[in-house]
């Protein structure tokens, strides 16, 4: 019995070996153009790169952790699984830092958020990934932070882009009006609900970009309903690409942890949305 389960477990170890090997990690690249950036700024606005060996114009994920803004690292116990699964699936994986409240206040982590973005659209061709292919994904305030990127379009604005420069984006349990940090920044209640400027839903309409909006049937209060809202007034402006998957059995966490599992609901969706507008 002792000898199967070890045989068992250095089969596991060869497989995790095997599939570490179909990518190449560069870690704590500066996303950052220009001077004049403080020490803070310097160090925390770095991201990590993982790259397929495969060659050829490969599709781009980019990646923003979660923490309520407050917290949290690219490298995180659920980040990293989650950018080390979708880079087996032989696309690029972008894990970009931002920076945090309370050093900072609304909007410098969106502007954080947009630059790694746009770093991304100029960079990637040149480790031979295809620019016209790069999506953005988040789970939490990651979320929320990918989510203002696509919906505000001054954040890219700003890098001469535009959020139909990104082919999808991919919130994970994100807050679609404006989050609760946020809020907190302004002396807003936590479950007092705010739409403003700060909120993804202030901006949707028409021509928004694909979005494929992501939560789980036991996420925080009012989540569930704040992506519902976000998602059924996307429709109502007659936007042909919003998507919504509803996680079974998910809660604010495993809706992103469970990611890292092949038969995942939410991650085959997730490759499907990917697939489809990477055409």
């Amino acid at each position: 019995m002792h000898r199967v389960q070890i045989a068992a477990f250095i089969l596991t170890l060869i497989g995790l070996r095997a599939s570490a090997g179909d990518f190449t990690l560069q870690t704590n690249m500066s996303y950052l153009s220009g001077d004049g950036h403080s020490a803070y700024a310097t160090k925390r606005c770095k991201l990590d790169l993982y790259l397929p060996k495969n060659k050829g114009k490969f599709t781009t994920l980019v990646w923003f952790h979660g923490g309520s803004i407050q917290s949290g690292e690219k490298d995180g116990k659920i980040a990293k699984p989650v950018c080390e699964r979708f880079a087996r699936e032989g696309m690029a994986v972008v894990s970009a830092n931002y920076r945090l409240h309370p050093k900072v206040t609304f909007p410098a982590y969106i502007e954080d958020c947009a630059a790694s973005v746009a770093w991304t659209l100029e960079n990637i061709g040149n480790f031979g990934g295809d620019p016209n292919k790069v999506f953005v994904s988040g789970h939490s305030a990651g979320g929320y932070l990918c989510a203002m990127v696509g919906m505000d379009p001054k954040y890219l604005g700003k890098h001469d882009r535009s959020p139909n420069d990104v082919a999808g984006y991919l919130p994970v349990a994100g807050q679609m009006i404006t989050h609760s940090t946020v809020r907190k920044e302004q002396g807003i209640h936590r479950y007092r609900p705010l739409i403003d400027e700060s909120a993804p839903s202030y901006f949707v309409c028409k021509d928004a970009p694909p979005f494929l909006i992501l939560v789980g049937d036991d996420d925080l209060p009012a989540r569930v309903e704040e992506n519902q809202l976000f998602v059924a007034f996307m429709k109502a402006n007659k936007n042909p690409h919003i998507e919504y998957h509803f996680g079974e059995n998910r809660n604010h966490g495993t809706i992103a942890s469970k990611l890292t599992e092949e038969r995942d609901p939410g991650a085959k969706r997730m490759l499907a949305f990917i697939k489809k507008h990477s055409n």
